[in-house]
């Protein structure tokens, strides 16, 4: 008789619960998930500030045995997202898998049992036979580097841990960051703060977004006409390729993409001082293009400034930029992003030998398509190394990650194998031709989060949701080693 695994699933986002529902599905049971916060939802637990939504369509962003044919809107704000992950965890009975308030310090591998040791910052530890970490790649808040931030006198927090106890209504607020979160804050909070500066780095690409509540007639055809709802999921992935395919060619159907958003842009940026201030300076695609119908027309309020001079320092009174001029301000919301090339750091993870992952990732994380590294055996990443997408829906991807890991799982299981490794050379080959893709795209045209600061990209994956798929439809068992069970003498530290 095989014998049944133990796993351990750290994460209870997206990722996470994907994965122990595709085990469950296939006969696995000895399945823990270790999440620190308080509730399951990762991202979508933390990210409750004003106006929070996901800027891919719901019939896309949603898993693809659990679709709706009822989602009132387009795309879906925080909450229901949540509410929908919630659902979907309890109607396949893997909520219950959930241990809260655990924040994994630590994964080792034990050489001599060919077993991993999980730490918890509380000093609780749990051994499995396999981890898969679902972290992603947006958990760990960054602030920037500006001398005096803990010196403001004022209130001061992250778009990422929203103070809702915080009264915002007539105060003087700075928003630092013009990204995905504040885009979608800022027009929320705008019309309540008597004065708002929007401090911007870099523009962005914009498409339109009027994310209105559907009409009854449109639901009833959704929910009621068979076969609506499957296409309009295809719609919106072939869509979301098409995006993709622009990015790939930045100088042929990449100009087309652009001169729709700019377009679309002059529609809305009336003002030409702001026109100027707000618009991109780098390729189109290149960054993460930003859906949205109101952000634009917010920087042309009365009572928004868009500031684009850097910042040097924070003051007791406000923030002072490079001309000089002091902000004196109520509030700092910081709207600056995530640690996103960090992935599950500061967790330490120990394989073979006592190989840290930090060291190995010292040049810029890497992964045999996302998820496995060599000389960490039976270590599983979701969300990982350039596993991001540009355009379309991240459950797509950790959808085909909890299969392709639930295979590999199976097969160390059809072997009688302790564990399973990929192959040093399979991984090499593969980044380097992950790595090869991106030349000539307009990934590689500009700074951006998706890379290191070494200008290494680590975060997206450089072709089309199709291709990954079929990448990883049917894992080939040849491009990893299965490490046999241990014999009853110890082995020498470092053997293995």
């Amino acid at each position: 008789m095989a014998h049944e695994p133990s796993i351990v699933i750290i994460g209870a986002g997206f990722g996470g619960i994907a994965q122990a529902i595709e085990l469950r599905r296939h006969g696995f049971s000895d399945i823990t998930i270790l999440e620190k916060a308080g509730k399951l939802g990762g991202t979508w637990f933390y990210n409750t500030y004003p106006g929070a939504a996901c800027d891919v369509p719901s019939h896309l962003y949603s898993f693809s045995y659990a679709t709706r044919r009822d989602w009132p809107r387009l795309c879906s704000p925080q909450a229901e997202i949540l509410d929908y992950l919630s659902e979907v965890a309890r109607h396949h009975d893997v909520d219950r898998l959930v241990t809260h308030g655990v924040e994994v310090s630590s994964c080792a591998w034990e050489c001599a049992t060919r077993r991993w040791t999980v730490a918890a910052a509380d000093g609780r530890t749990w051994e499995c036979d396999a981890v898969v970490v679902g972290t992603g790649q947006l958990h760990r808040k960054r602030y920037p580097d500006i001398p005096g931030r803990h010196t403001f006198a004022g209130h001061q927090f992250h778009s990422a841990e929203w103070d809702h106890d915080y009264e915002l209504d007539g105060k003087r607020v700075a928003v630092v960051g013009t990204g995905a979160s504040a885009v979608q804050f800022v027009p929320d909070i705008a019309p309540r703060v008597s004065r708002l500066s929007v401090f911007q780095r870099t523009g962005n690409w914009f498409f339109p977004r009027k994310n209105r509540a559907y009409p009854a007639f449109i639901k009833a055809v959704i929910r009621f006409i068979p076969g609506v709802q499957a296409y309009r999921r295809w719609f919106i992935h072939q869509y979301a390729e098409s995006l993709t395919l622009m990015i790939r060619h930045p100088r042929t159907l990449g100009r087309v993409g652009q001169a729709q958003s700019s377009t679309f842009m002059r529609l809305q940026l009336k003002d030409p001082e702001i026109r100027r201030k707000a618009w991109p300076d780098y390729t189109f695609g290149c960054k993460r293009v930003l859906f949205s119908s109101s952000f634009l027309t917010t920087l042309q309020r009365e009572n928004v400034d868009l500031v684009t001079e850097a910042i040097t320092r924070v003051t007791p009174a406000g923030l002072i930029t490079v001309d000089s001029t002091e902000h004196e301000v109520d509030c700092i919301i910081w709207a600056t992003g995530f640690h996103t090339t960090e992935f599950m750091f500061p967790m330490e993870v120990t394989g073979a030998g006592r190989r840290s992952l930090r060291d190995t990732w010292k040049n810029g994380a890497h992964a045999h398509l996302g998820m496995t590294v060599p000389g960490f055996p039976s270590l599983f990443i979701l969300y990982g190394p350039n596993t991001n997408t540009s355009g379309g829906s991240i459950i797509f991807y950790l959808e085909n990650q909890a299969a392709y890991i639930r295979q590999a799982l199976q097969q160390v299981q059809k072997r009688g194998a302790a564990a399973i490794d990929v192959r040093s050379e399979v991984a090499a080959r593969s980044e380097q031709e992950t790595q090869a893709r991106f030349i000539g795209t307009a990934w590689t045209q500009c700074d951006s989060w998706y890379r290191t600061e070494q200008g290494r990209i680590v975060a997206n994956w450089p072709g089309y949701m199709r291709e990954y798929s079929d990448r990883t439809r049917i894992l080939n068992p040849d491009e990893f080693t299965f490490l046999p069970s241990p014999e009853p003498t110890t082995p020498t530290p470092g053997e293995c």
